[in-house]
């Protein structure tokens, strides 16, 4: 075969090789073999939301299991061909073969990232948070365009949104806002996403036209599973309960209903205000706050955890992941790997997998560069 041909079927096995071992392939059999067995139990159904968490799971092994399989056939099919094609002087079959291990790597490559999301929490749903930083109405204004932006995100992949809290502006934006989104690895994929994001532009509230530099920070925490208990005694969380406000209609609900819960060993502090009673507040704050703690205890376990507690510690210089700048050019750079783009629209209109995915990489491979200058 010729030398490009070589290194690409090497290419193409070495990260079948990562996939299983990502994986776990014998394990994953097993566990396959117990989910099945457990699904044929008549009643599994009993418990509407245990069943349905055990049949994601088995589809998710099924999928991850059946994937590495066919990548591991086509492989073999097109290096078959090749040497026939090679063999019998066809440059035509040769060709095709080569055509389909170019698709064939895009593949793995696609399962690759998958396989990232294998973390405990990771097929959870997600909390976000958004919180303006110091600036007032620009750093405002900008809070609420990266919530559209996680929110378009979330639209474009068929996720779920609720709108759990939403502080607005003086004159424009959000001060802060809490949204759940629901979906297939939600928390996995938006976990990357956690830390200051910046912007670069001219002032639409400005009357000189001049550039600002605005901060907001996002947090991004689990929505935690019910098979998993986190003991909280009751008599360190202080209640508060006021009057909801925000942007009104059909995202929150402007009743003497909101529910403040704060943790006060860790500071960890919640809000909910999205349901009509104080009592359906309540029990989600709680959740809430379950999943918040969680989320620290999740962060302990990682390598990464002090250099990303660091980069919410201050919403301004210095902290920021990702710049977005808008004028006096376009682009949007990540500042952990390095990925940029001058498609600010497209980014602020949700298109952020190619961000998550190079985040994800350096986390389960490490690599990446060492340092990333920001952009003015």
């Amino acid at each position: 075969m010729r030398a490009e041909i070589e290194r690409l079927v090497e290419e193409i096995k070495q990260s079948v090789g990562l996939l299983r071992r990502h994986l776990d392939v014998d394990q994953a059999t097993a566990r396959l073999a117990e989910l099945n067995k457990l699904a044929e139990d008549p009643e599994l159904w009993n418990d509407p939301q245990k069943a349905q968490k055990l049949m994601q799971e088995r589809t998710s092994l099924e999928d991850a299991l059946a994937g590495i399989g066919k990548v591991e056939n086509e492989l073999e099919d097109n290096v078959g061909m090749i040497e026939l094609g090679e063999a019998e002087g066809d440059d035509a079959v040769v060709a095709e073969a080569e055509a389909a291990l170019k698709a064939l790597k895009k593949e793995v490559a696609r399962r690759e990232l998958e396989a990232l999301l294998s973390g405990e929490a990771d097929r959870f749903d997600t909390y976000l948070e958004v919180h303006a930083g110091a600036g007032g109405t620009e750093s405002q204004d900008w809070a609420s365009m990266l919530l559209r932006m996680y929110v378009r995100w979330a639209e474009k992949r068929g996720f779920k949104i609720e709108y759990l809290e939403e502080t607005e502006g003086e004159e424009a934006g959000i001060k802060s806002a809490t949204i759940q989104i629901s979906g297939h690895n939600a928390y996995g994929w938006l976990k990357t996403e956690a830390g200051v994001h910046r912007l670069v532009r001219i002032s639409p509230y400005d009357s000189n036209a001049r550039r600002h530099t605005s901060f907001s920070s996002v947090q991004i925490f689990p929505v935690v599973d019910t098979s998993i208990k986190i003991d909280i005694n009751e008599s360190d969380v202080r209640v508060d309960t006021m009057r909801s406000g925000g942007a009104g209609g059909q995202h929150v609900n402007k009743t003497e209903s909101a529910v403040r819960l704060t943790h006060i060993p860790t500071g960890v502090a919640v809000v909910c205000q999205a349901g009509r009673s104080q009592h359906k507040n309540r029990a989600q704050a709680w959740d809430m706050l379950r999943a918040r703690l969680y989320e620290i205890e999740l962060k302990k376990r990682e390598e990464k955890a002090a250099a990303e507690q660091a980069a919410k510690t201050d919403i301004g210089w210095g902290h920021q992941i990702r710049s977005y700048v808008l004028q006096p050019y376009q682009m949007v750079k990540d500042l952990r790997t390095g990925v940029q783009t001058s498609d600010t629209a497209g980014v602020l209109d949700g298109d952020l997998d190619e961000f998550m995915a190079a985040t994800l990489a350096q986390r389960a491979f490490g690599g990446g560069p060492g340092s990333v200058e920001d952009v003015d």
